[in-house]
């Protein structure tokens, strides 16, 4: 930098460049020097990226790294069995259909440990509207009717249910597509299947933030896929969560014909992959 200034000095003087001229270049030098670029700003990696997607065009198109579990023609989830889904698909849409128990979830066939997620969906009037967003099969993000509630609580939509209301009533009326995407961190467990470290979520619901960074131990729900209504196929999957923190995502069955599309996941980490129950031991 010294001996930039020293030859525009010089050739200052030789060619007789205006002062102020030759004050304005030393000064942008100066201040280039002292500066430094938003590239050098970034460059450190210290700042903890910002989870704000954008939610204002639907359907949103999945990012480079994304797995598409539903879209239409792709379906990458199965029955609480294992088996094929018997929710219909009109119009491109998943829709949610009862059982007699409330029991009809359907689960992704992809499992993952730390992942962000995405769900768009449509609410019925019909029975409140009510559905929800099972992360690994304990914690749910609430699907609801509950446009024009003026004091969600912790059983309206944007709520981590039994955990947090959501911080704002984002809700559309039903007959309204609707967005989340949630990025999701599983707690971890000992070799003993102790939480160490309590999970985290934060959600984004039709452009407002709902649930930030909120901490989450061990299901508070009985009702939930892997304690209520479950099956030997929920039963390996859930042994094989304990001991790996790694497990798919459900959505619910509540009676209420909620309609889907545009479900993926992007992993934050390596550890996603598509389960695949082990055989039967032959004797």
């Amino acid at each position: 930098m010294i001996r930039s200034i020293t030859t525009l000095l010089a050739n200052a003087l030789t060619n007789g460049l205006p002062m102020g001229l030759l004050s304005l270049c030393i000064t942008g030098l100066l201040h280039g020097w002292s500066q430094p670029s938003s590239a050098q700003d970034n460059s450190s990696g210290s700042s903890q990226e910002i989870f704000k997607p954008e939610q204002s065009k639907l359907p949103a198109p999945p990012p480079d790294g994304a797995i598409v579990l539903f879209d239409g023609s792709t379906n990458q989830f199965l029955s609480m069995s294992g088996g094929p889904v018997n929710w219909p698909i009109e119009d491109g849409c998943l829709v949610s259909t009862r059982s007699e128990n409330r029991v009809n979830h359907i689960v992704s066939q992809w499992h993952f440990q730390d992942a962000d997620v995405h769900v768009e969906f449509n609410v019925s009037p019909k029975a409140e509207g009510n559905s929800g967003v099972y992360l690994h099969g304990n914690y749910e993000l609430q699907i609801f009717n509950s446009f024009g509630v003026e004091s969600p609580t912790e059983h309206d939509e944007g709520a981590l249910y039994g955990f947090a209301k959501p911080l704002v009533n984002a809700s559309k009326k039903p007959g309204e597509w609707q967005v989340y995407d949630i990025r999701y961190r599983a707690p971890r467990r000992d070799a003993a299947g102790k939480i160490t470290v309590p999970g985290s979520v934060t959600a984004w619901l039709n452009g407002q933030l709902v649930q930030e960074n909120t901490k989450f131990e061990e299901p508070r729900s009985v009702y939930h896929p892997f304690r209520y209504g479950t099956t030997d196929y929920l039963k390996a999957v859930w042994k094989k969560q304990l001991a790996t923190q790694v497990g798919p995502v459900f959505l619910q069955d509540h009676e209420s014909p909620t309609r889907f599309r545009n479900v993926w996941i992007k992993p934050l980490d390596d550890r996603a992959f598509p389960y695949k129950p082990e055989s039967p031991t032959k004797n």
